[in-house]
């Protein structure tokens, strides 16, 4: 079957998956055949030559379609921006995935591969660009193996002509940040970079550059098939389509699931399973993310929009649920020890500041109680947003501030000198053993 862009037939509601709002897994690795079966080919305007395709571009604006990066902002948007600027663009997928409580870009990355390389191809279309730079993280190398003879493939059979290089990055928390990867991308340091100009202004080689989450892609290679009111056939009016969650923590079924936007976090918890046990508090948003309590949390939609009204936001679509009997405050201390180790080191919240919010969390959650902790905490945090040069210090002050705010009565326990009965319990969040990485370990 050939679909043409924008005007092909939607997947019937007789597909099982398109029936439960599932649009980009199937449950299994997906090869170019299946894919193509299943979806048509893709034709594409081509030109090579810049200039973009409005009608694309349009389409995507249309949609709704917001990055499914962390930042959530419009796609077509940041589009139109790339396909408006001055010289020759260049797109960037980003799939290095940092953030250790998720898994969804690598699950999404061999489950339905050429659904990204799809959308790397439309993205390209869409804002006039003839080369993609697929980026990963270096560790990763099976995962770059597989996409490597997926491009391999693509071009033997003819299915499209775009220019898709596979880059191995630095895997640490910071490298996956858009300015760090066009930094890296033109031979510096895969860690960000002070801004403006931001990379659709001036990234890749001084070009405009679209850089999207390789989830955000896929969602792009639906849209150019289907187009923009089947997009919004599922999820919320004001955030539609469904999104990819790790879902994890004291849940039956812990995993990636695609759930319509606009779920609430309740329903997000019954994809995977349901609870397990009596929840104190979900992480929503992972390690930059904010705690809420788990109570009043479970009827919150997931929407950008909604999250914000409590001081959270979908970040890179973790939602880890906490049962009673662990302690949110050893956890927080964990996490945040992590990203103080794994900081770019540019500035002085990340080489002071944020190590000296990690060590005095670290001692409110083992109950040691020193003098004018408390303050001094409150006060180290209230410092860092804000003052970074770049966002990694904001996202480390949202995730203590909230701990203490939901976290405030076994906070006062712990001050006593006598942690809480949940802190003897395990760990809940998968936590990577904190490592400063060295000059040459950003290359």
């Amino acid at each position: 079957m050939t679909v043409h862009p924008l005007s092909g037939p939607a997947p019937g509601y007789d597909d099982p998956y398109e029936a439960a709002g599932i649009r980009l897994l199937t449950g299994r690795r997906t090869g170019l055949d299946e894919h193509l079966a299943r979806h048509g080919v893709l034709p594409l305007p081509w030109s090579g030559r810049g200039g973009g395709d409005e009608r694309l571009i349009s389409a995507v604006e249309l949609s709704g379609l917001t990055g499914r990066g962390g930042a959530a902002f419009p796609t077509g948007r940041k589009m139109r921006a790339v396909a408006d600027g001055k010289g020759f663009p260049v797109v960037v997928a980003n799939g290095m995935e940092s953030e250790p409580a998720s898994r969804k870009d690598a699950t999404l990355l061999d489950d339905a591969p050429h659904l990204v390389l799809d959308g790397a191809a439309v993205a390209a279309a869409a804002v006039g660009a003839n080369t993609v730079h697929l980026c990963l993280a270096r560790p990763r190398l099976l995962q770059a193996e597989r996409m490597r003879r997926c491009v391999d493939e693509r071009l033997r059979r003819g299915v499209d002509r775009i220019n898709v290089r596979i880059q191995q990055l630095p895997h640490h928390y910071v490298s996956s940040e858009e300015t760090a990867l066009v930094r890296w991308l033109n031979g510096g340091d895969a860690r960000p970079a002070a801004t403006p100009p931001r990379p659709f202004e001036k990234g890749v080689r001084g070009q405009p550059t679209l850089v999207a989450n390789v989830e955000t892609l896929a969602h792009l290679a639906l849209i150019a098939r289907y187009g923009p009111d089947w997009f919004r056939r599922v999820g919320h009016p004001d955030a539609p389509g469904t999104a990819l969650l790790t879902v994890t923590g004291a849940v039956r079924r812990p995993g990636v699931h695609e759930v319509p936007m606009g779920r609430s976090l309740g329903s997000v918890l019954e994809t995977a399973g349901g609870a397990t046990a009596p929840l104190s508090a979900l992480l929503v948003g992972g390690f930059f993310g904010s705690w809420l309590p788990a109570g009043p949390a479970l009827s919150v939609p997931f929407t950008r929009a909604d999250l914000a009204q409590l001081g959270a936001g979908p970040g890179a679509g973790v939602v880890v649920a906490l049962p009673k009997d662990a302690c949110g405050l050893a956890e927080t201390a964990r996490i945040l020890n992590h990203l103080a180790a794994n900081s770019a080191q540019q500035c002085g919240p990340c080489r002071f500041g944020l190590p000296a919010v990690a060590r005095d969390f670290t001692a409110l959650a083992e109950g040691r109680p020193e003098k004018d902790l408390w303050a001094r905490l409150r006060s180290r945090i209230e410092l860092l947003p804000g003052r970074g040069a770049c966002r990694h210090p904001d996202g480390a002050s949202r995730l203590a501030a909230t701990a203490l705010s939901v976290f405030a009565a076994d906070a006062h326990i712990h001050m006593t000198g006598h942690p809480c009965d949940a802190f003897h319990g395990s760990a809940v969040l998968n936590i990577p053993q904190a490592h400063v990485p060295g000059p040459d370990e950003w290359r």
